[in-house]
């Protein structure tokens, strides 16, 4: 399989598309990636986005990002997620010691998996650590290769946080993901039980926020330089997009012929409740757009990442999502009756945006709540910036 992806590819392939759309009823029934596009993400180049070009990764804009992870999540919301989520831990590994890069892109590009919140604990055992711990919310863990967690170390000063990467296959996993919301994205609980891991693994976590990343070979990249929190949120954001669009797309497809029941509305894109309906969540839809480009081109044209635009950066995150899952709700209220049945794409594309605004770090309130108080000259309530 081939993975290098271009801004000039296309940003899905025929045999990708098509992947998804054979598979999306599979995958929501089976609450996973199938295994066949799995292997399609992989010949588009989707999870070599995040990876140092010398281990054949294509180190694209975050603007190119965002289209190519929204035009996947127009197809399939799951899908736009897990790469987002590997193109995020993809980037945590590359800023890592290069001899850890080396060992995680051996073979090239792979697909990984992790969280930014701590579920685990590390102790010193010779030049290793022994790692215990339990993550939930791992998504694409059943199809990937290595997954970055963050655990706690004691040393003498206290706990210390640590950020590192572990084998996959030295995890447990758990299958428990059977949710309302992105039931493809196979975000499974993963457990550690005394696993071996060596100490050059890990870094500690407040030199990761403060951007002293331990990569040498990519010390002066501006894709591997960029803050952490920030760029968690430019590369998930248009997942955000992409459902909205697609929301919009599937209730325009289903208009034609339409009549509204129980009213004398023969044909439902004449009667002005529609055209509303229509006007608001284009509208919806352009601005959650906006904001998610706002991100990007902060995060490929800053320079400079002071408190104030690092909490601007978890806004447009909040912002993009609140939107796009208002757009959704507008279409869905209006799809009539039999949109509830399951092959009906409106109901799912909704709660999957509801599911990816119910994420801790994306949460429009809570980002709305930090960016107002930074505003009214308060310090943060979160290091997570």
């Amino acid at each position: 399989m081939t993975d290098l992806a271009t801004a000039q590819g296309p940003l899905l392939s025929n045999d990708l598309r098509d992947a998804i759309r054979v598979h999306t009823a599979w995958q929501e029934e089976n609450r996973r990636t199938h295994p066949a596009v799995i292997e399609a993400l992989h010949a588009d180049g989707h999870f070599a986005m995040r990876v140092p070009a010398r281990h054949g990764g294509s180190e694209l804009s975050y603007r190119d990002v965002l289209e190519r992870v929204a035009a996947l999540s127009r197809a399939d919301g799951a899908t736009g997620w897990v790469v987002a989520v590997s193109a995020i831990t993809s980037w945590m590994v590359s800023t890592l010691p290069d001899e850890v890069q080396d060992e995680v892109f051996a073979d090239g590009p792979v697909q990984t998996c992790g969280t930014l919140s701590p579920g685990g604990q590390v102790t010193e055992d010779g030049d290793d650590y022994l790692l215990n711990g339990r993550w939930q919310f791992i998504s694409g863990a059943p199809s990937s290769a290595w997954q970055t967690v963050i655990a706690v170390v004691e040393t003498p000063q206290g706990l210390l946080p640590v950020l590192g990467v572990v084998p996959i296959g030295d995890l447990r996993l758990v299958d428990d993901w059977n949710t309302s919301g992105l039931r493809g994205s196979g975000s499974f609980t993963t457990i550690a039980q005394d696993v071996r891991v060596p100490r050059r693994n890990f870094v500690p976590l407040p030199a990761m926020l403060a951007e002293q990343y331990a990569s040498a070979s990519n010390a002066t990249t501006p894709v591997f330089t960029t803050p952490l929190v920030p760029t968690a949120a430019a590369l998930s954001a248009g997942v955000a997009v992409g459902l909205a669009e697609a929301g919009l797309s599937a209730f325009l497809d289903r208009l034609p012929g339409r009549k509204i029941t129980y009213t004398a509305y023969d044909n439902q894109a004449e009667a002005p409740v529609t055209h509303l309906a229509l006007g608001e969540a284009s509208m919806l839809v352009d601005e959650s757009r906006y904001q998610a480009q706002r991100l990007a081109d902060m995060l490929d044209g800053s320079e400079s990442w002071d408190v104030g635009r690092r909490v601007l950066a978890r806004a447009c995150l909040g912002r993009a999502c609140d939107l796009a899952h208002r757009s959704a709700d507008v279409v869905n209220a209006n799809s009539g009756g039999s949109s509830i049945y399951a092959d009906v794409p409106v109901q799912r594309i909704a709660r999957d945006l509801h599911a990816m605004r119910m994420h801790a770090l994306i949460h429009p309130a809570t980002n709305r709540e930090l960016h107002g108080r930074v505003l009214a000259g308060l310090a943060p309530h979160t290091q997570y910036l």
